[in-house]
């Protein structure tokens, strides 16, 4: 897996994230990405939402609240040292 990816707005714009950590919850695949290596980051969760045969992972960002609330503890756990706010 690269360690960026870049998500593409409705508009056409572009925007390079850094792929902090990733888990699979309930046989889903998320990433935890931020817009920044360095100092204050805007996170965001996304959810792999591609088919098993699918050759390229299509990512989304997480909307549910509680579907955020969950896997957002799990990343926390993962990375105990920091603080995750979306």
């Amino acid at each position: 897996m690269n360690d960026t990816l870049r998500l593409t707005a409705d508009d056409g714009t572009e925007t390079e994230f850094y792929i902090e950590e990733q888990t699979r919850v309930n046989g889903t695949d998320y990433l935890l990405a931020a817009d920044s290596r360095e100092g204050d980051a805007n996170a965001l969760i996304l959810k792999d939402i591609s088919e098993e045969n699918e050759e390229e992972a299509c990512y989304v960002p997480v909307t549910d609240e509680e579907e955020l609330a969950s896997v957002m503890k799990v990343f926390e756990e993962m990375l105990d040292d920091t603080d995750i706010r979306m």
